[in-house]
């Protein structure tokens, strides 16, 4: 992936998010009569600065990793008396809700004015057809088999493998009954199938949801000529040539380079013998495999090599774009589930039924930026979708520093007719920092060791 991607991507996404953030705040803050003494996008030294005819200056920093609106108030300082009623201090309570409780909001909508235009700009999805099922894995012992179609989970309709998955993930750390509704490839007859879970994927690093179920996509074959070769692998320190078809595997005959990726994955640091057809030559390269670390704790074979991609059968793919008008309600219901999906992963987190592993940081979030946006722009599209709910979800957490921490001391004010003690105020505030700064640094911690 290309570093200039990653940085650029990275500088769009975080941009993007935290101005429609801020302008949530901002936007209501004048619905209320709250003076704006500065709209900031970014933190440390200004890169921009102006100021619009109402006298708030915006201002566009070096920093891209945050942003805020900084409110005319009483308590920071002594206010003008013609202006006294614009200061954020002389508002009700409700009107001090609402100006919080806007920020997220705005990321909600932008995620589902983002879902909106990749619905009406429709996109291409692989039919979520299976490949090949594991003998006495979940998938087998349900009756899924090679050649079915998966139409539905849990009622939720599953048009690609995308699909599958978010419906998957739904279910980690579950156990009782999953409910597929599968169809034979080319059939209209479709049969309801019993998956039975029991904790399932509960506190795994990194899950792969299909994989773990026992089930492999159908895919096109892929003949086992060599495309690339990784500079530093030992594919090319074997001597290894772009254009090799490799035969056979320490005597294993080859006719798919599926084959080649299963046998390489289970023999890490494993020395073995490829029989490889060369300018019509056939010869025995011995190739010493390196081992890579895939998850926390697991170690796969890597060889360093790869194919060429192959077009996919026109059956295999299914177009899917909808009208202006039914886009709005796909996007609304596309917002609502990942809103769910993103909170239902905090609370499993929380509770030990979902590996805080999984909890992804900086580092993460730009290597997807760069990847997304190399890819399409669809997908990068798509990825800001989610990160804007995300960061909606996010916000939302009753953390003092977080909008949901202030948002929670304005109900409480509500209930109790007047505010917390300043003392109890600056005390959450401080446990709020100390719960920021700790979940950062695990992040981050996971980021790492995922490099």
């Amino acid at each position: 992936m290309s570093v200039l991607y990653m940085i650029v991507g990275t500088i769009v996404a975080l941009g993007v998010l935290i101005t429609f953030h801020e302008f949530g705040h901002f936007w209501m803050s004048r619905r209320c009569g709250v003076k704006v003494l500065r709209f900031s996008v970014g933190f440390g030294m200004p890169l921009l600065r102006w100021h619009d005819r109402r006298g708030t200056e915006f201002v566009v920093s070096a920093i891209p990793l945050g942003g805020y609106v900084k409110m005319l108030d009483g308590r920071d300082g002594e206010v003008p008396a013609d202006q006294l009623e614009q200061s954020f201090n002389r508002k009700t309570v409700l009107q001090h809700v609402a100006i919080v409780i806007a920020g997220p909001i705005a990321n909600f909508l932008l995620a589902m004015v983002l879902f909106w235009v990749l619905a009406v700009i429709g996109s291409q999805q692989i039919r979520p057809i299976i490949g090949a099922v594991e003998v006495d894995s979940i998938a087998a012992k349900a009756g899924l088999v090679a050649g079915q179609e998966i139409v539905s989970i849990d009622g939720e309709k599953t048009s690609s493998w995308s699909a599958v998955n978010l419906q998957l993930v739904r279910r980690f750390g579950e156990s009782g009954t999953m409910y597929m509704v599968v169809r034979n490839y080319d059939s209209t007859i479709e049969t309801l199938r019993e998956v039975f879970l029991d904790h399932w994927l509960k506190s795994v690093d990194e899950p792969d949801p299909i994989k773990s179920l026992g089930v492999r996509p159908w895919r096109p074959d892929l003949l086992p000529v060599l495309a690339w070769l990784d500079q530093k692998g030992p594919a090319q320190a074997a001597g290894l040539k772009a254009g090799d078809r490799l035969l056979a595997f320490d005597g294993q005959s080859l006719s798919d380079w599926q084959q080649v990726v299963d046998l390489v994955r289970v023999l890490p640091g494993t020395r073995i013998v490829l029989k490889v057809e060369r300018d019509g030559n056939q010869l025995n390269v011995p190739v010493t495999l390196l081992a890579h670390k895939e998850a926390q704790s697991s170690w796969v074979g890597y060889l360093g090599a790869g194919v060429k991609g192959v077009e996919w059968p026109h059956s295999m793919v299914r177009e899917v774009r909808v009208g202006p008008l039914v886009a709005i309600s796909e996007s609304v219901k596309r917002t609502w589930i990942i809103s769910v999906l993103t909170s239902e992963s905090l609370k499993k987190m929380l509770f030990g039924e979902l590996s805080v592993k999984n909890l992804s940081g900086p580092i993460t979030i730009a290597k997807v930026a760069g990847n997304s946006a190399q890819s399409s722009i669809a997908d990068f599209l798509n990825f800001l979708a989610y990160l804007s709910i995300s960061l909606g979800i996010l916000n939302l957490l009753p953390i003092p520093i977080l909008d949901g921490g202030y948002l929670l001391f304005y109900l409480i004010e509500w209930v109790r007719g007047r505010p917390l003690s300043d003392r109890i105020q600056s005390w959450w505030v401080q446990i709020g920092m100390c719960l920021m700064v700790g979940v950062m640094l695990l992040a981050l911690i996971n980021d790492l060791e995922r490099l």
